[in-house]
């Protein structure tokens, strides 16, 4: 039986890095790594504290980066620059521990925003998707500080918990309102920027 030349032209082929519709395309790629190249950049020099009298705690503007990411381009980019842009943590001061505890910080804001904003593409979907992502976000922070830290930083359990009202609370929740604002106002013009 002969074959219809147009529709195998038009096949998809899932391999290509040029493949349509939810396929990773080249542009895609490309744009992927310059948001985790410029993530890096923010969480590796752009670090500074927020909060008073805990200069430990320090606030850096990539989950910003991460969440453009996954507004612009789906999920699955902003999932990829939030992991991605932290590896280079584990040759820093930080280590292994400064590496953890940034990707769940930032994934748990940017997987919830972005595939809710994924189901409603408009101003509001975003800004529920990052009100759902920073409920989340506190949660997993203040959890994995409890159960992470300890056997990181050689301190007791006992011994966190008494930060997390003076200390741990209010710099996630200033985290997480800087990142959450700034990405609201600043979102729309880049996507609109990387014709997306």
């Amino acid at each position: 039986m002969a074959t219809n030349p147009s529709s195998s032209s038009t096949r998809h082929d899932s391999h290509s890095t040029t493949a349509q519709g939810s396929g990773w395309s080249t542009k895609r790629i490309a744009i992927t790594a310059l948001f985790c190249a410029v993530a890096a950049i923010c969480t590796l020099f752009l670090e500074f504290p927020i909060l008073p009298g805990v200069p430990f705690l320090k606030y850096d503007p990539s989950a910003i980066i991460a969440l453009i990411a996954g507004f612009a381009f789906g999920p699955a980019t902003g999932v990829a620059v939030s992991i991605i842009s932290y590896l280079p943590h584990i040759a820093t001061s930080s280590g292994i521990y400064g590496m953890i505890m940034a990707i769940i910080a930032t994934l748990s804001l940017v997987l919830p925003a972005s595939l809710i904003y994924k189901r409603n593409t408009t101003f509001k979907g975003a800004l529920i998707g990052m009100c759902v992502g920073a409920v989340v976000c506190l949660a997993c922070c203040i959890l994995a500080n409890l159960v992470i830290t300890p056997i990181f930083m050689g301190t007791s359990t006992e011994a966190v918990i008494q930060m997390i009202v003076p200390a741990l609370l209010p710099f996630n929740v200033a985290k997480i309102a800087i990142n959450c604002v700034v990405t609201a106002l600043i979102y729309k013009p880049v996507t609109k920027a990387l014709g997306n």
